[in-house]
């Protein structure tokens, strides 16, 4: 009897550990939302500091990318791979859509990794919580996914693809990846100020992962079914298959070609998991970033 009051008791001293550090982050951000706005343009306009256009080099980059699949699949390999899904949409259209999250993803995880570490002003001041700098990197990235989606979506309806209710998913879906790579974020910037191998770990995997993570291809489609599971866990597939599923698909977040409520209930998973651990690594390091930088 005693044992199982002690395990209960255990139990519930996790959960409120866990609920305190969730608490922590928006605790920090009180009071700094004006500079966390004004930080989000500034790093923008830092990073792209003596460029004759600015912050506009950050849309060019993908655009120019875009441009590059357009003439290797259109024209050098004459529409792309064949499957079920081209026979009604173009294949660029298919890949730009896939394009548009992966921007974004690529972006917060490769700079977001380092953002501490780079600016490590910030993290001997006491009145500015070291949380808020995960916070305005990954807006500054919004900012430009936000000018690059209505780029896209003006082409979408150039291209016939025209307005409908399932595009109101972007905004949950725009929402949600937002949230979720804001998150990983709070692991990945502490645990690479602590480490300059794991943050070239992450500019390695990062490379790899655009060609499988079903930006170019469907992976709902993929011949092998264990393949077709295993692409399930990868979250970046679930936004590429999910702005889709919003703008070209015209499907909803629960239908699909393949086990959408397997692809969901993966995902819901993975997300709390982000978020919880998140909290964790960062309440765990972040005393401790002023003696490592």
């Amino acid at each position: 009897m005693n044992t199982e009051i002690h395990i209960s008791g255990r139990k519930q001293s996790f959960f409120r550990s866990v609920a305190d550090s969730l608490m922590q982050i928006p605790r920090e951000h009180k009071g700094f939302g004006k500079q966390i706005f004004m930080l989000a343009k500034d790093d923008l306009i830092k990073t792209y500091k003596g460029a004759v256009i600015g912050p506009f080099w950050a849309v060019m980059k993908p655009l120019f990318q875009l441009f590059v699949y357009w003439f290797a699949f259109t024209i050098g390999m004459n529409g792309g791979p064949r499957g079920p899904v081209y026979d009604t949409i173009p294949f660029f259209v298919f890949a730009m859509v896939g394009f548009l999250p992966w921007c974004f993803m690529s972006d917060c995880v490769s700079r977001g990794s380092k953002c501490i570490r780079d600016n490590r002003q910030f993290v001997n001041k006491i009145s500015f919580p070291v949380s808020a700098i995960t916070t305005y990197t990954t807006l500054s990235k919004f900012y430009i996914h936000i000018l690059l989606f209505t780029i896209a979506y003006i082409y979408l309806i150039c291209a016939g693809f025209m307005p409908n209710l399932y595009n109101i998913q972007i905004i949950g879906y725009a929402g949600i990846m937002f949230i979720f790579f804001w998150a990983l974020t709070w692991s990945l910037a502490p645990m690479s100020a602590f480490s300059k191998d794991f943050e070239s770990f992450i500019a390695t995997i990062m490379s790899g992962l655009f060609w499988i993570s079903g930006v170019c291809f469907d992976s709902y489609h993929i011949k092998n079914e264990f393949i077709q599971k295993v692409m399930l866990v990868n979250p970046m597939t679930y936004f590429c298959n999910g702005y889709r599923k919003a703008l070209i698909y015209n499907q909803w977040f629960y239908e699909g070609y393949y086990r959408p409520d397997l692809e969901n209930l993966i995902f819901l998973v993975e997300f709390i998991l982000v978020l919880v651990l998140g909290v964790i690594n960062y309440n765990r390091l972040r005393k401790s970033l002023p003696d490592v930088l």
